[in-house]
């Protein structure tokens, strides 16, 4: 569990609550299902408009990480390059196979089977790294998705409290229906923009964090796996992978 994920969302909602009593206000006033309908509603619209479904189900799949990060231990990952070398170094390439059954990433997986191939060195290096930049490309615009969602609910928002005015305006005669009208209006607002920089934006900016580490972890694994094929001391292939700042 991410905790700062967790108070730093607590906090930011508090302080917007905790304001609105102090200046005398309640917290019932925030409250419009009318208006968080038309931001929500109307921002996952306009992103699943933009988005191809891959996109859009890759995003949705990422925003776990944002309370739940992705496992990515930097030692624990050394450490078992290091074993591999260690094993190739004595056995040969081949006694590598017996490792396969405890690898789970299949991008982890095709690099080991690669390796036990006998690819040389840089072609393994090229075909991987085709691999990681498409990888990165991929959960990149997943977490752009988020992204554009901060981009389009403050202007759902402003949508929401023209609509309100709009039904203000056509009530003018009923004073007792301008009240609520104007509510949803500046409510519509608080929702968009609140939502855009409170929940949207950052948690693309995190996303976008997590899988700029996960590119630096398939990094120092593709780096580990070309020092084994390159025959390296393991302390050597230790040493330099713990340079990845990771």
């Amino acid at each position: 569990m991410d905790s700062i994920s967790l108070i730093g969302l607590t906090i930011g909602i508090a302080a917007i609550l905790v304001g609105q009593m102090l200046e005398g206000g309640h917290i019932s006033s925030l409250v419009q299902p009318t208006a968080f309908m038309i931001v929500i509603g109307g921002t996952l619209g306009a992103v699943m408009l933009q988005s191809p479904l891959r996109v859009f189900k890759d995003g949705m799949r990422m925003i776990k990480w944002i309370f739940v990060p992705p496992e990515s231990s930097h030692q624990q990952l050394i450490e078992q390059i290091v074993g591999w070398s260690n094993v190739a170094r004595r056995e040969g390439l081949l006694a590598l196979e017996n490792q396969m059954e405890l690898v789970e990433d299949p991008f982890a997986k095709k690099g080991i089977e690669l390796l036990i191939d006998g690819m040389e060195p840089d072609r393994l290096r090229e075909v991987l790294e085709v691999e990681i930049d498409a990888w990165e490309s991929r959960m990149k615009l997943g977490a752009r998705i988020w992204e554009a969602a901060g981009g389009y609910a403050p202007t759902i928002g402003i949508l929401g409290a023209v609509m309100g005015l709009i039904h203000v305006m056509e009530n003018l005669s009923d004073p007792a229906k301008l009240g609520s009208g104007i509510a949803v209006a500046f409510v519509a607002t608080i929702y968009g923009v609140g939502s855009a920089n409170l929940v949207f934006l950052p948690a693309a900016k995190k996303l976008l964090a997590h899988v700029s580490t996960l590119v630096s972890m398939k990094e120092l694994f593709l780096d580990g796996l070309v020092g084994i094929a390159n025959g390296d001391n393991p302390r050597i292939i230790e040493r330099r992978l713990q340079g990845y700042d990771v």
